[in-house]
């Protein structure tokens, strides 16, 4: 399977930092980011990864990353031009992923203790449609959060004001080839952009968006508190931040 990573996000919520770098080279622990989903994947048997970046920080990527040899991968990149939504994002994959491959996303600022590898496997005996997988979160107000019925997502609300369960979608994503068809059928929010939890609305409505829950602390690393919380637990943790 190949791997995907999302990290064009312009990172407003961490401004004035992210004026400067791209949140995904903010420094955790003693290492960016990135390296952390990077890692991820690595050890989960992934090795060949597209990462999604935005034109104004690809230099500073390349010279952190590289090819992705030196950290035991295979790195390609795309650059999106600008701002479309996370689905935008990932369809400039299709042609790194092609039409019938199984794959990983991971929103870059994602930061999780749990290891990805038995939900991968999963995932590969999976015959077809989506996997998400759910943290428990203290506010899942900020996040997309599942309506589960007979353990079963019927519906994913986006940031909603009264929260349905108590779990949010993580930015832990797994696909098969079809997604692509997905997102060219859906049309933008009205924020303007292709949102992600349309496309996962899509599976929920047939039927076909499976899940399983994160055990581990988890994090997505986009607000000063949540970066914070992320460096402590790197920190805390061994073999992450040291």
């Amino acid at each position: 399977m190949k791997g995907v990573i999302l990290a064009a996000g312009k990172g407003t919520r961490l401004l004035p930092m992210t004026a400067i770098i791209n949140k995904h080279l903010l420094p955790a622990g003693k290492f960016p980011v990135i390296y952390y989903a990077v890692r991820k994947l690595r050890d989960a048997g992934i090795l060949d990864i597209l990462i999604v970046i935005g034109k104004h920080s690809a230099g500073a990527f390349l010279d952190f990353l590289g090819s992705g040899n030196e950290f035991g991968v295979k790195i390609t990149y795309k650059v999106q031009e600008e701002s479309g939504g996370v689905a935008h994002a990932l369809a400039l994959a299709r042609d790194f992923v092609g039409k019938k491959e199984k794959f990983v996303v991971l929103l870059g600022d994602n930061l999780f203790e749990d290891s990805l590898a038995g939900y991968v496997e999963q995932f590969k005996k999976q015959k077809d449609g989506a996997m998400v997988l759910l943290k428990e979160v203290k506010d899942p107000w900020r996040f997309g959060v599942p309506i589960l019925v007979d353990s079963q997502i019927i519906w994913i609300e986006e940031k909603p004001t009264h929260p349905k369960s108590p779990y949010c979608v993580a930015g832990i994503y797994m696909y098969s080839g079809n997604v692509f068809d997905i997102i060219s059928g859906i049309n933008p929010s009205n924020r303007g952009e292709l949102e992600i939890t349309d496309v996962n609305n899509v599976y929920a409505a047939e039927g076909k968006l499976n899940f399983n829950l994160l055990n581990g602390w988890w994090t997505d690393a986009g607000t000063f508190d949540s970066l914070y919380e992320a460096v402590g637990r790197l920190l805390n943790s061994p073999g992450d931040g040291k």
